[in-house]
C-alpha cells in the first residue's frame, strides 16, 4: 500500500519540481554539445568586444571645494587676449572648473561673474614657456580657449593639476562610453544585444538615422582633417620659400633696418663695439649718480618712474645724445633704475654662470684671509669687460656706503638690491631662497673688501 501510494506521488509530480530522467541517447547528446562548446576563456575573448576594459571605465573625479589660485586667460575661443594674472577663488566638480573674483562669489550661477571652464574634452599639461612664473599648468578647453593656471606652492599645484586631470580624463571618457581604448572599432551593427540588429524577435531596433548622423560625422571629420593638413603643408612650404630668400643679418645691419642694442646685449660684444672695457652708458650713469645723487635718501632701493626709466632706455637702443643732465632725468632715481635694468637685462649676468658656484663655494669659507683671497682670484679670472665693469661699479657703491647717513643705505641694504641684479645661476634648478641668500652675501662681502679685492687704493 505504501509503496503505490509513492508511485503515485511520483507520477503527479509537475514538470519543473524535478527534472525527468533522461535517456541513454539523450545524455550523449548532451556531452557532445558540450565537448564542441567554446571553452570558457574562449567564449571571454568573444565577448571582450562587447565589454568595457578597467581602463575605459570613467575615473571616480577629484572635487577640490575651493582655494586661492592665479589665472590668466590669454586665448577666447581661439582669439589670443593680453595675459594679466589675477588671484581667483577656484572651485572643481565634476565636470567643471570655476574661477571666481572672491569666495563670497561662489554662489553665483554658472554665467555670471564667475569663469566657468567645461573640462570635457579639455587637455591639461604643465607649461613652462608661456610664463616666466613658476609651477605654471596651461587647461585648453573644447572650445578653444585658454588659461594659465598658477600657484607658488608646488605641492598645491601638483595637487589641483592632478585633480583637473583626472577630472578630464573622467568626463571625457562618459562622453564616449562605448568606445575601447585598444580598438579602433565600434560595436558592431548585427548583434544579439537589444537594440542592435534583428537576430532577436520581437526588439524594437534602433533608429538608422541616428547611425547615419553618426557616420556623417566620422566622415566630415575626416574631410576636415585632411583639409588641415594640406593647409598646414601649404603655410610650411611657404615658410620655407620665406627662409631661403631672407636676407642675412649683416645685411640687414648695413641698409640700417636693425640696429645693435645696448640694452639685451652681452658685454663683451657691447664692449667691443664701442672699443672699450666699460660700456658708455654704465659710466655715464655713474658719473650722474655721484655728481648729485650720493646724498639721495634710499638711492638705488628707492624705484623711479617706470615710464620714464623706459623713455630713456629708448634713447640708449636708439644710439640718441644722451644728456643726463637734462631736466626730464632730474630724478636721480630714473638714472638708478635704468643702471639696474641695463644689468638685469644682461643675456648672461655680470657675474657670469661658470662663476656662479665657484663663487658660492668661496662665500662659504670660514677663515676671512682665505675668503679674501679666494674670491679675489675669482675675480681676477673673469673676463676684461666684466672685471673692469664690476671694479667700477664696486668702487662707485664703495662711494654710495661712504654717506650711508644721509642716504640710509648700508651694506646690507645694497646687497640685497644688487644681489640678484648681478647674478643668478643659468639653470634655477636649486632653492631660489638659498641662491638669493648666497647672492647677497657675495655681493655685500666684495662691497666690504673692495679695497682689497680691487686695490682700490693704488687704482
Amino acid at each position: 500500500m505504501a509503496g503505490t501510494r509513492i508511485t503515485n506521488l511520483q507520477s503527479t509530480v509537475k514538470p519543473g519540481i524535478q527534472a525527468p530522467q533522461r535517456s541513454t541517447a539523450t545524455q550523449g547528446a548532451v556531452q557532445m554539445r558540450i565537448k564542441n562548446s567554446p571553452s570558457s576563456g574562449d567564449r571571454l575573448s568573444q565577448s571582450k568586444s562587447m565589454v568595457l576594459q578597467e581602463t575605459d571605465l570613467p575615473q571616480k573625479p577629484v572635487d577640490l571645494k575651493g582655494e586661492i589660485m592665479n589665472m590668466a586667460k590669454i586665448s577666447d575661443s581661439g582669439k589670443k587676449q593680453r595675459k594679466n594674472w589675477s588671484s581667483v577663488w577656484t572651485v572643481l566638480t565634476s565636470d567643471q572648473l570655476m574661477f571666481y573674483k572672491d569666495k563670497q562669489e561662489t554662489g553665483l550661477k554658472p554665467g555670471g561673474k564667475a569663469d566657468v571652464l567645461q573640462l570635457c574634452g579639455a587637455f591639461i599639461e604643465w607649461n613652462t614657456e608661456k610664463s616666466s612664473r613658476k609651477n605654471v599648468f596651461q587647461i585648453k578647453t573644447s572650445t578653444g580657449s585658454e588659461y594659465l593656471v598658477q600657484t607658488d606652492s608646488y605641492s598645491t599645484a601638483s595637487k589641483w593639476y592632478d585633480a583637473i586631470k583626472k577630472t578630464v580624463d573622467s568626463s571625457t571618457k562618459e562622453g564616449f562610453p562605448l568606445r575601447r581604448s585598444n580598438s579602433t572599432d565600434y560595436l558592431p551593427r548585427h548583434s544579439s544585444l537589444p537594440g542592435y540588429g534583428s537576430a532577436s524577435p520581437g526588439v524594437k531596433q534602433r533608429n538608422p538615422i541616428h547611425r547615419r548622423s553618426i557616420n556623417m560625422f566620422g566622415s566630415s571629420k575626416l574631410k576636415h582633417s585632411a583639409s588641415d593638413s594640406a593647409d598646414k603643408n601649404g603655410v610650411k612650404n611657404r615658410l620655407k620659400k620665406f627662409i631661403i630668400r631672407r636676407p642675412s643679418m649683416k645685411t640687414l645691419q648695413e641698409k640700417g633696418l636693425i640696429k645693435d642694442r645696448v640694452f639685451g646685449c652681452h658685454l663683451s660684444s657691447l664692449c667691443e663695439r664701442e672699443g672699450t672695457t666699460v660700456p658708455k652708458f654704465v659710466r655715464i650713469c655713474v658719473d650722474a649718480v655721484e655728481k648729485r645723487g650720493l646724498e639721495a635718501d634710499g638711492i638705488y632701493r628707492v624705484s623711479g618712474n617706470l615710464a620714464t626709466i623706459q623713455k630713456l632706455r629708448f634713447l640708449v637702443d636708439e644710439e640718441e645724445d644722451l644728456d643726463l643732465e637734462h631736466s626730464q632725468w632730474e630724478d636721480v632715481h630714473v638714472v638708478t633704475g635704468a643702471l639696474k635694468m641695463f644689468f638685469r637685462e644682461l643675456p648672461e649676468p655680470l657675474f657670469p654662470f661658470r662663476f656662479f658656484q665657484p663663487f658660492v663655494e668661496a662665500i662659504k669659507i670660514k677663515e676671512p684671509k682665505q675668503k679674501v683671497q679666494a674670491v679675489k682670484k675669482l675675480i681676477q679670472q673673469l673676463p676684461k669687460p666684466n672685471h673692469d665693469t664690476m671694479k667700477l661699479l664696486f668702487s662707485h657703491l664703495h662711494k654710495v656706503l661712504a654717506f650711508s647717513r644721509k642716504n640710509l643705505m648700508s651694506t646690507q641694504g645694497i646687497g640685497i638690491v644688487f644681489g640678484p641684479t648681478l647674478m643668478w645661476p643659468e639653470l634655477d634648478a636649486g632653492n631660489m631662497a638659498v641662491n638669493m641668500v648666497y647672492q647677497n652675501q657675495i655681493v655685500e662681502f666684495i662691497l666690504t673688501e673692495s679695497q682689497e679685492i680691487f686695490n682700490l687704493d693704488g687704482k
